[in-house]
């Protein structure tokens, strides 16, 4: 595995490797799920306790960090990348509550989910109001180029989604299509929340392009390590349904690279696993037989880490540099980690 070497020299990274990432931004990150939760007044007071539910889950905020740090190393952060952060939170978590639906998972974040709680059709629905409460906010941007934008991300967000939905089961999925599904389902969330993050400060085109770039390549490790946690996580770590991208047949890269390494004989068994959704087999052969092709897709993870920091090199340097130096670093070291527990 590729060691990593943090640009800092502090003490090393403790419980979440995502903690000194935010330091030169909490404050307002704090502020921006202070106003998440406040969204709950936008909707009718007969839902407002399924939208608060669907809200309050909390977790790693990463996409409105991204947006944050790409103000902070363009300028500074301003009320208009608060509401950034919120709105590609809200795009975030809409995704959530459907991907719940179609994966019929039971807990996200060690908590019922919304389908596991009142069924999927009031699930689909919330997320859809979720999604238009989103680009309702979008409107409010001076700059009609900025809602546009978000517009056209969650567009691609959705396409990655059906897409995917579309290629299930599919054993001959190449490579090449696993990474354009991410790239469209995950990566584009991030490369817009770091884009107009630093056009909201009218940042040079190439300030822009390079952040724009950086959150692409974050996205799209971020997204490998959640499907190589999938299968290699602990349910009781992770605080999710684990094994859902197996049962619903979406060929994620270490069964792409399992398939791709497995002999004729080993291929037709792996096949017959995957189409039966054998999740604990599966799981088992990727921490033990069949652990390079797990190495090899948490590998590309830490490449495509690599890649989102070689991004920042002609940024000025300030703290939010450092930190999204320390964003890439933090991904990286998720995804060896995941190594050590697969072990």
């Amino acid at each position: 595995m590729v060691e990593v070497s943090l640009r800092s020299t502090a003490a090393p990274l403790k419980i979440s490797p995502l903690t000194r990432v935010a330091s030169v931004v909490q404050p307002q990150l704090d502020e921006v799920s202070a106003r998440i939760a406040r969204q709950t007044d936008a909707f009718d007071p007969a839902i407002e306790g399924y939208i608060s539910y669907a809200l309050e889950s909390g977790g790693k905020r990463m996409r409105p960090l991204v947006a944050l740090l790409a103000g902070a190393a363009t300028s500074a952060v301003t009320k208009a990348h608060i509401d950034l952060a919120v709105i590609v939170e809200l795009i975030h978590l809409a995704t959530l509550v459907h991907d719940d639906v179609m994966d019929e998972a039971e807990r996200r974040r060690s908590q019922p989910t919304l389908n596991a709680r009142w069924g999927n059709a009031l699930s689909v629905l919330l997320g859809d109001s979720l999604f238009a409460h989103a680009l309702d906010l979008s409107t409010k941007f001076d700059d009609p180029g900025i809602s546009r934008a978000i517009a056209r991300a969650t567009r691609d967000v959705c396409t990655g989604e059906i897409i995917q939905t579309q290629r299930q089961f599919d054993l001959h999925l190449a490579v090449e299509e696993y990474f354009r599904i991410i790239e469209l389902k995950t990566a584009t969330l991030f490369a817009v929340a770091a884009e107009l993050g630093a056009k909201l400060n009218n940042a040079p085109a190439p300030q822009v392009e390079a952040l724009a770039n950086f959150g692409r390549h974050l996205g799209a490790a971020y997204q490998i390590y959640d499907d190589c946690i999938d299968l290699a996580g602990r349910e009781s770590a992770t605080g999710k349904t684990l094994g859902t991208d197996l049962r619903k047949g979406k060929m994620t890269l270490p069964m792409l690279r399992l398939l791709h390494h497995a002999s004729a004989i080993e291929k037709e068994r792996y096949c017959q696993l995957i189409l039966e959704g054998d999740y604990a087999s599966v799981s088992l052969l990727l921490k033990t037989t069949a652990a390079a092709a797990m190495d090899e897709a948490l590998a590309s993870g830490i490449a495509r880490s690599q890649q989102a920091r070689a991004q920042l090199e002609d940024l000025p340097e300030s703290r939010a540099l450092e930190s999204l130096h320390l964003f890439a670093d933090a991904i990286m070291l998720m995804l060896q980690s995941l190594r050590v527990q697969a072990a």
